[in-house]
C-alpha cells in the first residue's frame, strides 16, 4: 500500500506537479494528499522572512494538524532589477492573493522601461518534509532565466507566462509540463529531498 503524503497546498497546479514529480521518481510508492483533503486544516499565516521560514512553517504546521508526514515549499519570483522582488511576497504583489494576471501585470509594468539584456531574475524554491517525530528536512533550488516583454503561452501558472528560462526560446508557460518539471525551481528542489522522504515514509512502514 502506498505511504501517505501530505502537500500542504490547496494550489491544484503545484499538486499535479509534485505528483508527476514523485511519480516519475518512485512510482506508485507515495499517495499524495492535498489540503483539500483535510477540511479541518487551515491556510497558514506565511509570516517567515524566507522562502525556507515559510516552508517549514507550512509543512510542521500541517503535519501537526493532521498526524500526516507533510511536504511544503515556498517559493516565488526574484527580479534583479527590482532587488529580488517580489520574492516572499510572489503570490499576493499586486494585492490579492493568487491573482495571476494581475500579478504578471504588474511586473511587465515595473519593468516596462527595462531593455534587453537587464532583465534578469530567477524563480526559488524551498522544499520543506516534517515528520511527526518533528524531523525537518529543507532543501533549496533556483531556476534562472529572465523577464519577457509581454506573456506568452498558456500552460504551467504564476509567472510561468512572462518567464523565459535560460537557455529557452520560449516562457516556462510554453513547455510542456514533462520539460518544465526537469529544469524547474520547483522539479529541482522537490527531487532533492525526494530520497530523503521515500526514506522516511518506508521507514515508518
Amino acid at each position: 500500500m502506498p505511504s501517505k503524503l501530505l502537500l500542504a497546498t490547496r494550489n491544484k497546479g503545484k499538486i499535479e506537479e509534485f505528483r508527476r514529480i514523485l511519480e516519475s521518481i518512485a512510482p506508485g510508492e507515495i499517495e499524495l494528499l492535498g489540503l483539500e483533503d483535510f477540511p479541518q486544516a487551515h491556510e497558514v499565516d506565511e509570516t517567515g522572512s524566507s522562502f525556507e521560514e515559510n516552508a517549514v512553517l507550512k509543512a510542521r504546521q500541517m503535519c501537526d494538524v493532521t498526524g500526516i508526514p507533510a511536504i511544503a515549499d515556498d517559493s516565488g519570483l526574484c527580479i534583479d532589477f527590482l532587488n529580488g522582488d517580489p520574492g516572499i511576497f510572489s503570490a499576493r504583489w499586486a494585492g490579492e492573493h493568487g491573482n495571476d494576471l494581475a500579478n504578471n501585470a504588474k511586473v511587465l509594468e515595473s519593468m516596462a522601461e527595462v531593455p534587453a539584456g537587464e532583465r534578469g531574475a530567477r524563480f526559488t524554491c524551498a522544499a520543506a518534509f516534517a515528520l511527526p517525530s518533528g524531523e525537518v528536512v529543507t532543501r533549496l533550488a533556483d531556476f534562472e532565466g529572465e523577464i519577457l516583454f509581454s506573456p506568452e503561452g498558456e500552460r504551467g501558472f504564476g509567472y510561468d507566462p512572462i518567464f523565459k528560462p535560460a537557455g529557452y526560446s520560449v516562457s516556462s508557460a510554453q513547455l510542456s509540463p514533462q520539460e518544465k518539471d526537469q529544469i524547474s525551481h520547483r522539479g529541482k528542489a522537490l527531487r532533492a529531498i525526494a530520497p530523503d522522504v521515500i526514506e522516511a515514509l518506508k521507514s515508518l512502514g
